[in-house]
């Protein structure tokens, strides 16, 4: 091919939807596309992918490329693909997928089934061992939906036509944030591409290195009276799966410099998408050895399979786990979410927390019954001030069931220096290939 013929297909590939899309992804001038001339029958591969670096952090990425062809898949783009996971695999760095493409080349039958399957071993080979994040700009139906909800992080526009879905329905991102598919809603395809691009700042290159470190800051001042924000460092927090499982608020943050992981409960009974939402969370920064911090204030659960899952992937992960009781850790929740005995390496308490082994007027019945002899509309305020004398944070860290009792104004510089104490932190584990639960 001539010169002329290389910059002329050079050319029509950059004019592509896709291509802009990759390189708005990437910091300027870094992208370097791989099998740029690729063919998939008459056109080039419906996908773009290279490599490039994120700011400065090396990063691959693909962007389907609904200009050809719809961006079906076809043996060529899933050949494309295959190639991307490979160096992915090989360098230790993470891979983001741009998805736009009306579905795969049925006439390639068995070739395509085939190529499809190779992507999605590609994918499951590479979980936990670099992130994967997913972005839906649009269609994406069939074996496309499901290679996108494999990976870690999905972000979705709410712009994307006909969405996320395995059964050819037509799942908005509205449906597949409340379902728990979407992590993130972005209002357009530019706001996506740009959470991808924050998203990159908060997570290693893969499961050997730590995420990216940042300066110290001050605690934002946004008048929320929030404990969490009173605490991470400035305004600098990725929200993840807000529409799915109200009960719990996960995030990623920064603390001292340091990317951490945020589980905040508020109180109420982790429902199953809440305690499903935090097993999934926890276990994804447990391979990656993100600290997770634990806002713990809760007074059960309301699934029992859910809450296996989660204190299982609590008890299970063996990255940093700090726990905070700021107000009442009652039964299970105190063990899955903040106990010692199920693996938690340091739990602090506010003054006025509450941990006790069941709902704390049960408690005040059972062990102390002639409190609540008293009138029906009293035994409420009976049983808050049975708890506060005799099942007080004071009282479970005498017991040395909590770590420390710490004033809200010192719980920041506290974790901090718990996350730097525990950085060393090496634990030995079974020999086994995954657990069941």
């Amino acid at each position: 091919m001539s010169i002329e013929k290389v910059n002329q297909a050079k050319a029509e590939i950059a004019s592509t939807s896709a291509y802009k899309t990759i390189t708005e992804f990437f910091d300027a001038d870094s992208f370097c596309e791989i099998d740029a001339f690729a063919k998939s029958g008459d056109s080039f591969a419906e996908v773009v992918a290279g490599f490039g670096t994120v700011e400065g952090m090396p990063v691959y990425a693909f962007a389907q490329n609904s200009d050809i062809c719809g961006g079906a898949m076809s043996k060529a783009q899933a050949a494309k693909l295959k190639k991307l996971y490979g160096l992915a695999l090989k360098t230790g760095a993470p891979i983001v997928g741009f998805y736009d493409s009306v579905g795969g080349r049925v006439a390639q039958s068995s070739e395509l089934l085939a190529g499809c399957g190779e992507v999605l071993n590609s994918a499951a080979s590479l979980s936990g061992v670099v992130p994967q994040v997913s972005v839906i700009l649009g269609t994406c139906l069939g074996t496309n939906a499901l290679n996108a909800v494999s990976a870690d992080v999905v972000i979705m526009s709410e712009k994307a036509q006909l969405s996320l879905d395995i059964t050819g329905k037509n799942a908005d991102a509205e449906y597949n944030a409340a379902k728990g598919n979407a992590a993130v809603v972005a209002k357009d395809s530019a706001e996506a591409i740009e959470m991808a691009k924050e998203l990159m700042t908060f997570l290693p290159s893969n499961n050997l290195i730590l995420a990216p470190q940042s300066f110290d800051e001050a605690p934002a001042s946004d008048g929320c009276g929030c404990i969490v924000s009173k605490t991470v460092d400035g305004s600098n927090k990725f929200k993840l799966f807000d529409s799915f499982g109200a009960n719990a608020k996960t995030r990623l943050a920064r603390l001292g410099g340091q990317v951490v992981a945020i589980v905040n409960t508020f109180g109420k009974e982790l429902d199953c998408a809440s305690a499903s939402k935090v097993a999934k969370f926890v276990r994804f920064c447990d391979a990656f050895s993100i600290p997770v911090i634990t806002f713990a204030n809760c007074n059960g659960f309301e699934s029992l399979s859910s809450a296996a899952k989660l204190a299982s992937a609590y008890a299970e992960a063996t990255t940093i786990k700090i726990s905070v009781v700021t107000g009442k850790a009652v039964g299970s929740a105190y063990i899955a979410l903040a106990g010692t005995g199920a693996n938690a390496d340091v739990v602090y308490a506010l003054p006025n927390a509450i941990i006790s082994p069941v709902n704390v007027e049960a408690a005040a019945f059972i062990m102390a019954p002639e409190t609540m002899k008293v009138a029906v509309n009293e035994q409420t305020a009976a049983a808050e001030k049975f708890a506060e004398e005799n099942l007080s944070a004071f009282n479970a860290a005498q017991n040395g069931y909590v770590d420390g009792i710490v004033e809200e104004t010192e719980l920041r510089q506290t974790l901090i220096n718990a996350v730097d104490m525990l950085s060393g932190k090496r634990v030995p584990t079974l020999s086994k290939k995954h657990s069941t639960i």
